[in-house]
């Protein structure tokens, strides 16, 4: 098998362009005494991402606003927000997510 010059360029190129926004900030981060309450903000970060991403998918399906009546995604998501509101692990919420979808999908909702 040869390895061509471009394509090998390519893939280093991207793997460079990658790796470097990802270990950056950790490399520079940790050479800094972060302040406390930046600490403590920087902890809800992975959740609200989390949430950001999910909600595209609760309420829009196929383009459009799912009703509230029929939303059973909306419904299986209340143990995730139970989950992570009193332990505030990530993990849980998901395994309680979908825990509760396939217990409503079972159900027939």
């Amino acid at each position: 098998m040869e390895i061509r010059a471009d394509v090998l360029l390519i893939v280093l190129g991207a793997a460079l362009v990658t790796i470097v926004p990802r270990v950056a900030p950790l490399v520079l981060l940790s050479r800094i005494d972060l302040p406390r309450w930046l600490k403590v903000w920087l902890g809800y970060v992975p959740v609200a991402v989390l949430g950001a991403l999910l909600a595209g998918e609760i309420f829009v399906s196929r383009g459009q606003l799912v009703p509230l009546a029929s939303n059973a995604a909306l419904l299986a998501i209340l143990p995730a927000i139970a989950i992570t509101a009193r332990y505030g692990s990530i993990i849980g919420a998901v395994l309680a997510g979908v825990a509760a979808m396939a217990m409503l999908r079972a159900l027939g909702a």
